[in-house]
């Protein structure tokens, strides 16, 4: 039997902000359990650090805008072939639970509320999943909207976001057929920062390390304080809720991926939230867990703690999940991902151009639209980019 294989799916979590990955602000002991017996890529990266554009590369294998998405309103196109519809055709039962952000959205109301998370996807748009139960936006961290295959109409559900959709994940696959493969949706640790975190206390700003590359001394180190407290309560009780939710999963044989679709600048170089070709934006966590009982083939990926420094981008997942599914060895030899932002989103703090640009382990160089050079950085002697190369 092939196994079943859990997507979770984060927003705005960067790859350093974790138990593991060595950040003492961060409260992660159920991720840091997950990473011990996983496989961790630490150089994966998202393709574009913006969400539509990311999550429609995630789903399509395809980068922005060649997959539809150019401008962040812009819908996946009807009919696009996504994972879901190559799992389908490899025997699998497809799930999605949680966000979408690739549905259309009113461009005349507020991005953060409830008119958004109202929003309703038709089953058209829905990316092939047979099951679907979910938002397109709104980051409402509490007391979640949800509509889908089994709830004709929007409905409210009382609770902290990550908890609501990881425990009624968590309760459908208990029933649905194997082999599944199902992506858990989340919106946290996206802002708003000072939403209550199920009880979470954030830490006090002044207790907080911030990383060497922050400015000291300012409303940017202020700023980036005030802003971090609420963003490590929110990784606090998103990691209890996967915690929960992987708790509850047939470990024989269930495939686990954690990722998140993009980071946070979080003060980084002066600099805000995303969008940015920065490392705190575009380095994002990659876990892989394999079953820990392989059924008649060799499990695809080692287990135990084990690190891999290949640049995997999250266009890659879609062909590592097929590989999974079908117990044969996957490859990457690529040496080099792309990264690069389809466009300039007009919301405040964002990333002022359209860039493209490529990413190894140990070199990075970003143009801008017109093939001139921006930025370049020698990664394997200077992680924190405090020390730019004079781009030839």
């Amino acid at each position: 039997m092939p196994p079943n294989i859990l997507w979770i799916l984060t927003t705005q979590w960067r790859a350093a902000a974790f138990g593991f990955a060595g950040d003492a602000n961060a409260r992660t002991p159920h991720l840091d359990t997950l990473a011990a017996a996983s496989v961790r890529f630490t150089e994966a990266v998202t393709p574009h650090p913006f969400g539509p554009f990311a999550r429609a590369a995630l789903m399509t294998g395809v980068p922005s805008p060649l997959n539809g998405v150019r401008d962040y309103y812009d819908s996946l196109p009807e009919g696009t072939r996504t994972v879901a519809h190559a799992m389908e055709e490899r025997g699998y039962a497809t799930a999605f639970f949680g966000k979408w952000h690739l549905a259309s959205r009113d461009r005349d109301v507020p991005v953060v509320g409830d008119a958004h998370a109202r929003t309703w996807v038709p089953p058209e748009r829905r990316g092939g999943f047979r099951f679907w139960e979910g938002f397109e936006s709104g980051f409402v961290l509490n007391d979640p909207w949800l509509h889908g295959t089994r709830l004709a109409e929007p409905q409210r559900f009382a609770g902290y976001q990550s908890d609501v959709l990881c425990a009624r994940a968590a309760e459908f696959l208990e029933s649905w057929p194997r082999p599944w493969f199902c992506c858990v949706s989340l919106e946290a640790p996206h802002p708003p920062y000072g939403a209550p975190a199920a009880g979470g206390i954030p830490p006090p700003p002044a207790s907080l390390r911030l990383r060497p590359n922050v400015p000291l001394g300012g409303e940017v180190e202020s700023r980036c304080r005030r802003e971090l407290s609420g963003y490590y309560a929110h990784i606090e009780a998103t990691d209890r809720a996967i915690g929960a939710l992987i708790e509850r999963m047939p470990q024989d044989d269930t495939a686990v991926i954690f990722t998140s679709v993009h980071g946070d600048m979080h003060g980084s170089h002066g600099l805000f939230r995303k969008g940015w070709p920065h490392e705190e934006s575009v380095r994002v966590p990659l876990l892989v867990q394999s079953p820990r009982v392989s059924r008649g083939s060799e499990a695809t990926l080692p287990q135990g703690a084990t690190t891999d420094r290949r640049p995997i981008s999250l266009l890659d997942l879609g062909s590592l999940t097929e590989a999974l599914a079908e117990g044969r060895p996957w490859e990457l030899a690529a040496s080099s991902a792309a990264i690069s932002m389809p466009s300039i989103v007009p919301f405040a703090d964002q990333c002022d151009r359209i860039w493209t640009g490529w990413r190894s382990p140990t070199r990075k160089a970003i143009f801008n639209a017109d093939g001139s050079p921006w930025l370049e950085f020698d990664l394997e002697h200077d992680p924190l980019e405090l020390n730019p190369l004079t781009p030839k």
